[in-house]
């Protein structure tokens, strides 16, 4: 629109130069030096019938010439800053696709919650553009308007609602590679099961939360080896199953070690000033309780250390010595959860014990830099 409103005034411009009178005017320069001469006198009028009458006079006599320059030089200007204002949206949208464009994705999270952790290795790897609502894990207000009241939740175009992590990225992934399908369209192949635990409380589960949502052909450029499909859902369910449960026990397992954690918990999340107090000391008391029950409930050796080593380890044979990450050369969904797992013991005396005692060193740092650099970005 803008456009079209600048041609029409050059073009009324243009009509008006060539109009007779116009050209009988004299030459544009002495015009313009007369304007300046005597115009400046009138230059805080307000209009009326004595203004019309002299506009009207003008183009009758020399200022026709004028008024039609300045109709050209306004439609220039309109067609510059018309043309100027294209070339940036098209340079925005051409950003926007080398970004991934795509949905907003609003991810609503405890920043040291390991299944949080598991989503935005997930986002950061294949480079895409998130927000992040920090929840207050003690009164949860950032949250109060879903009946889904855990985090991971990751809302997609501020009117889809993922809720539990493997779903998140699952669906997800099935976006990133069949275009065709839309997010609300894919999320209803992963169905909401309710059902009541062996506690006695009420749990939510979901079918197929391991599978990605391929064709046959897609399926066969994504895995391309028999059984990495398999492999990668075994090894995501076993994040979710016995590796998750061996994070708490570990950075708890002393009361130093609990207020080392708190402390960072306290450091990162969203407290208040007197809930990081009592959430540091009462809630690392808390937890190195509960991480004795944890290490029953899970049959855990006294030393957890052991069963953190042997875990890591295990992961790393199974990837074995021949391929960088188990997705090969690039990582998969199992690299992606188990690095997303393991990553928030960073800082603690138990990442740093990981680290010095077990293999997992190299592939650790190939997953850090491949998702520092987004190495997953189409």
């Amino acid at each position: 629109m803008a456009a079209a409103c600048a041609r029409t005034l050059c073009k009324v411009g243009w009509n008006i130069l060539e109009s007779p009178a116009a050209r009988r005017s004299g030459t544009v320069s002495y015009l313009v030096g007369n304007v300046g001469a005597q115009g400046s006198r009138r230059a805080y009028g307000t209009g009326g019938t004595g203004v019309r009458s002299k506009l009207l006079s003008s183009l009758r006599g020399g200022g026709g010439r004028v008024l039609g320059c300045a109709f050209l030089l306004g439609g220039g200007v309109g067609l510059y800053q018309t043309v100027k204002f294209s070339v940036q949206q098209h340079l925005a949208e051409e950003e926007s696709k080398d970004s991934g464009g795509g949905p907003k994705l609003t991810l609503y999270q405890y920043k040291t919650c390991p299944f949080c952790s598991k989503v935005r290795a997930f986002l950061d790897y294949h480079g895409l553009p998130y927000e992040i609502v920090e929840v207050n894990p003690v009164m949860r207000k950032e949250i109060k308007w879903s009946t889904y009241r855990k985090v991971p939740i990751l809302m997609v175009d501020s009117d889809v609602q993922l809720n539990d992590s493997s779903v998140i990225i699952s669906c997800l992934k099935t976006y990133l590679i069949s275009n065709n399908k839309s997010v609300p369209d894919i999320l209803r192949c992963y169905p909401e099961l309710k059902s009541v635990n062996d506690r006695g409380k009420e749990v939510t589960e979901y079918s197929n939360k391991y599978w990605v949502m391929l064709s046959e052909a897609e399926i066969a450029v994504v895995y391309p080896e028999k059984g990495m499909q398999k492999e990668e859902m075994k090894w995501r369910e076993w994040a979710d199953d016995w590796l998750v449960h061996l994070i708490s026990p570990n950075v708890y397992r002393t009361t130093g070690e609990a207020l080392s954690a708190f402390d960072y918990i306290v450091r990162e999340g969203k407290f208040g000033t007197y809930e990081g107090f009592f959430a540091k000391y009462v809630g690392a008391a808390a937890m190195y309780l509960i991480s004795k029950r944890l290490k029953s409930r899970h049959n855990l050796q006294d030393d957890v250390r052991q069963d953190l080593y042997k875990a890591v380890n295990d992961w790393v044979a199974a990837i074995g010595k021949k391929r960088k990450f188990m997705g090969g050369d690039q990582p998969n969904l199992a690299d992606l959860a188990v690095y997303g797992v393991l990553r928030v013991m960073e800082g603690l005396q138990a990442f740093d014990d990981m680290m010095a005692n077990t293999k997992v060193k190299n592939w650790y740092r190939r997953m850090e830099r491949a998702s520092l650099n987004h190495e997953g970005r189409k």
